[in-house]
């Protein structure tokens, strides 16, 4: 067993050396490992990422720059057991995100590949919420019906989404297909891909007037430029830089009010613990502007 295996299986929980873990009832963030990974279709290992995440956050300050949002409380649940069928798995994750939204807490999901997200929201969708759009940061469009005959591909986790009446926003996309464009017409899908958002360096946009007031955020690590991660397994030049995927996040937590995110498909590079830094740091940073633009 590699290194990196084993601290998968011992991840403990977020930010462990500088905090003690809060009961989910009292903490505003709930930490939600998932190393679910089945079908990738490039390069594996996100079913590492949680625990690199969680095992680099000890290295973490909780003072993130402008405040500390573990003073709000952080809780981390146990490591979702992924080894059984993709709809278990789904369900599981479902089943882990109401748990957390009755508890008063908001889901913070560790992918795992990208099919991770339809598991939370049907969580969401469980828990009685019907009125939110999700926003996602991605270097795919994940729409395609279905992928190598799988409907719950990480190719397809969109189109589940969106199958489900919820509104979508993309961000940074740049690698799609005919069929993924007329999904977009189709269902009214709105996007600013990469090809408009880097080259002019754009660092806020505006939501439709009509995009819902409560947002869930999923943020795929190939959604930022190689440069800064290259630790993911379907790699796409011309993304985000951290500023400007900061900033981006920024503008929709100032917009709309912000219900959870996720983090997905971050695949750690052995030896190179650099990144699996910079994606704990990725969260909390995310955790902060959420304490910071978010009205109690």
């Amino acid at each position: 067993m590699s290194d990196m295996q084993k601290n998968q299986n011992e991840a403990s929980t977020f930010l462990a050396s500088e905090i003690q873990q809060c009961p989910i009832g009292q903490a505003a963030f709930s930490v939600l490992p998932v190393p679910y990974e089945k079908t990738v279709s490039y390069s594996g290992g996100t079913g590492l990422g949680p625990g690199a995440i969680i095992e680099a956050s000890d290295q973490l300050e909780t003072w993130d720059g402008k405040s500390n949002p573990s003073s709000l409380g952080i809780h981390t649940r146990p490591i979702l057991d992924c080894n059984r069928p993709a709809e278990q798995v789904i369900e599981a994750i479902a089943l882990d995100v109401k748990t957390i939204l009755e508890a008063g807490s908001m889901p913070v999901v560790l992918g795992g590949e990208h099919t991770v997200t339809y598991g939370v929201i049907k969580g969401y969708l469980d828990a009685g919420y019907t009125d939110f759009g999700v926003v996602q940061i991605d270097a795919h469009a994940d729409l395609r019906e279905a992928y190598e005959g799988d409907p719950l591909s990480h190719a397809s986790v969109m189109k589940r989404i969106i199958d489900e009446n919820i509104p979508l926003f993309q961000l940074g996309i740049r690698a799609f297909c005919e069929e993924e464009i007329a999904i977009r017409a189709k269902y009214g899908v709105q996007y600013l891909d990469a090809d408009d958002l880097v080259p002019d360096n754009i660092q806020s946009f505006e939501l439709p007037e009509d995009f819902p007031t409560q947002v869930f955020f999923t943020l795929d690590i190939d959604g930022m430029d190689p440069s800064v991660f290259p630790s993911t397994g379907t790699p796409v030049p011309g993304g985000l830089n951290w500023y400007q995927t900061l900033n981006l996040f920024k503008s929709v937590a100032t917009q709309r009010k912000i219900i959870g995110f996720d983090v997905m498909e971050f695949a750690p590079i052995e030896g190179f613990h650099a990144y699996d830094f910079a994606a704990a740091q990725l969260v909390y940073k995310l955790m902060g502007l959420i304490q910071r633009t978010q009205s109690s």
